[in-house]
């Protein structure tokens, strides 16, 4: 049986439960997709299924659901690029050398050379072929961050002239919302750090709050949406007025939504949509760092601190110049974004 790398999880814990191991390379069945990953994500739902540090009343669901003393699914990753390399008998959508990006669902395994998946959508994953403008690190970006922003920002239905807010503008899925929100013509507040704030402002952001900075508080106004962008479980005193500052009775709407309301729809023609915005311009996937699969526990380190601008990609397969330069396989965009 051919062997693959991997990153496994042999326990909850810190960043040091991870660990590099080889592992049997998995075989497609009729339905499935066998790919070759070349980048993976490091994403907070990693961070959250690999320590397990929520509060109690979200901790023990979670370990019902994904193991009481550790992960059942030992490979974790939820993000995943790469190229197709053998195909199951059934699949129709797919072909060998479509180069894909998508997410793994309940299924996790992105951490790993080598990773089966079905073509269909469900709650185990859904894939598509990626944006062809940028590199299999950077589609890992909009797949996750792309997907959970363009979710949150359709429940804002935002139209031209709208004052948005993005808290947490210069993380993974913040940096999408605030470049697709002022596509849609809104007037953009990105919330971050001051040392991210001329990057956020590159994105299309009108304004720049600081939520390390009491003072930005009395600098906030009413808007018609505010999307956390980092979630309910990390807030702030500013974060916590944002919630007050909503469009005063009267007005046509206030929102306040949240990154972790809902589950995240796993729906492969979203992923078509998030192609077609990023090989548009319309949104440019950010990377903040890549890491060589050797180096996920450093990887995972880092996005705990909260600091990050963008996306932090893993490298798992080397990618050669050939795989690079030679003409994809992929179809193109299935249509105006």
């Amino acid at each position: 049986m051919p062997k693959m790398k991997a990153a496994i999880c042999t326990g909850y814990g810190p960043p040091d439960v991870l660990t590099i191991a080889e592992r049997d390379r998995p075989v497609p069945r009729d339905d499935e997709v066998l790919i070759k990953v070349y980048a993976a994500s490091v994403t907070n739902s990693d961070l959250f299924i690999r320590s397990s540090d929520v509060p109690l009343r979200v901790r023990i669901p979670l370990r019902l659901m994904m193991g009481i003393t550790r992960p059942r699914k030992e490979i974790l990753g939820e993000v995943l690029s790469g190229e197709i390399v053998q195909i199951g008998s059934g699949i129709r959508r797919f072909r060998v050398g479509d180069r894909v990006y998508g997410l793994t669902g309940f299924s996790l395994g992105a951490y790993a050379e080598y990773k089966c998946m079905k073509e269909t959508d469900s709650k185990q994953g859904c894939l598509a072929v990626k944006p062809a403008n940028v590199g299999f690190e950077a589609a890992t970006s909009a797949a996750y961050g792309g997907l959970l922003a363009l979710q949150q920002l359709e429940r804002g239905d935002i139209q031209p002239g709208d004052k948005v807010l993005v808290y947490g503008a210069s993380g993974t899925s913040g940096t999408v919302a605030v470049q697709y929100a002022k596509h849609l013509g809104a007037e953009v507040t990105g919330v971050c750090s001051a040392r991210h704030a001329e990057f956020v402002k590159s994105l299309g952001a009108d304004t720049t709050l600081d939520y390390t900075n009491a003072e930005c508080v009395a600098m906030l106004e009413s808007y018609d949406f505010v999307l956390d962008a980092v979630g309910k479980y990390r807030t702030s005193e500013l974060k916590e007025a944002c919630r007050r500052q909503m469009a005063q009775p009267g007005e046509r709407r206030g929102m306040y939504v949240s990154i972790d309301d809902g589950a995240l729809r796993l729906e492969s023609e979203r992923l078509d949509r998030m192609r077609d915005l990023v090989e548009a311009g319309i949104v440019t996937p950010i990377t903040d760092k890549v890491y060589p699969l050797e180096q996920i526990v450093e990887a995972h380190r880092y996005v705990e601190l909260g600091h990050k601008r963008g996306n932090v990609a893993i490298a798992v397969n080397a990618i050669t110049v050939d795989e690079v330069t030679r003409p994809s396989t992929s179809r193109p965009a299935s249509g105006p974004p």
